[in-house]
């Protein structure tokens, strides 16, 4: 066994995985695993730059996290960061925080490693299930964008697009600094819209709808999971591997775009810093689903922070 740390720096939120990995057996121990959302991509649609309260949420969620990590003694550390700060003008200031609290750099990874990732942690336990025909088609919805990732054992094609639950609600549900609440039919079409234009970009390299079995991971999907299967919490245990029909999604992203903050945020798994994005994060799932013909999505909570995991080892 080796003892490894991922953290997985996203637009909504970071993320903790400390692990025994053996790569002999394929099996991965949690020690620790934990997420906060710290909004990292807040503005950066609009602005192009990392706001400075957005960086010292994200500089304090590391200073915890590198507590953890000492306590576990992990004997290595990678640090991946995606779409918002690899689209922002001043992520040389990101990049100097996570270096003096952690001391790594963080690797600004490019679309098609973040997918290769997402795959790995996804489906290494699934490929052996024999109730999960390949090949999957593993879709990872962020903040700011959308990973699709097609293969069997391994990657055959992969693509990301820039939506995602944060950059779609910023684009299209924002109206005088505030989220519309619930947002109006044209703004839901507007945003719909683009959705569809990136799945297009998506088809462009990955071969969508040739894809069996559809495995949906990231916030987005594990909370419309929690809401789907009526849980009075958020639980990891059960989401994991839960399965969602296309109807149940249908209605539930509907019911999420015609109510408001307070009603969204009375879900009892709801979790506060997805009130807000959870419209949207469940309209990019819907519109995936439509447009493969998928009955199901499986819902894993094995992503890419996994394959960050794996990858260290």
């Amino acid at each position: 066994m080796t003892r490894v740390a991922a953290i997985d720096c996203g637009t909504n939120s970071i993320r903790l995985l400390v692990a025994d990995a053996d790569p002999a057996t394929g099996e991965l121990v949690d020690l620790d695993r934990r997420m906060t959302i710290v909004r990292l991509g807040q503005g950066v649609d609009r602005t192009g730059r990392l706001a400075p309260e957005a960086l010292e949420r994200t500089f304090a969620a590391c200073r915890e996290y590198a507590e953890i990590i000492k306590e576990h003694g992990a004997e290595k550390l990678r640090f991946v960061a995606t779409s918002a700060s690899r689209d922002a003008e001043n992520r040389d200031e990101f990049v100097r925080g996570v270096v003096d609290i952690l001391g790594v750099e963080p690797e600004v990874i490019t679309g098609d490693r973040e997918a290769e990732f997402s795959f790995t942690g996804a489906t290494r336990e699934l490929t052996g299930r024999d109730d999960l025909t390949r090949p999957f088609l593993v879709v990872d919805i962020g903040g700011g964008s959308t990973e699709f990732v097609v293969g069997g054992d391994h990657v055959a094609a992969a693509r990301s697009v820039d939506v995602g639950c944060v950059r779609m609600t910023e684009r299209h549900l924002v109206h005088d600094g505030k989220v519309s609440d619930p947002p109006t039919e044209e703004r839901i079409a507007a945003m719909r819209a683009d959705i569809e234009a990136a799945l297009d970009l998506a088809e462009r390299t990955v071969p969508l709808r040739e894809a069996h079995t559809l495995v949906g991971l990231a916030g987005s999907v594990t909370t419309v999971s929690a809401i789907a299967h009526n849980l009075p919490e958020y639980d990891s245990a059960r989401i994991h591997h839960s399965r969602i029909s296309h109807d149940r999604v249908r209605e539930i992203t509907g019911r999420l775009l015609r109510s408001t903050h307070a009603e969204r945020a009375a879900i009892p798994s709801m979790h506060p810093g997805r009130v807000d994005v959870i419209g949207a994060g469940a309209l990019v799932l819907l519109a995936i689903m439509e447009r493969i013909g998928a009955e199901e999505v499986v819902v894993s909570e094995h992503d890419i922070l996994d394959g960050i995991a794996w990858s260290v080892a």
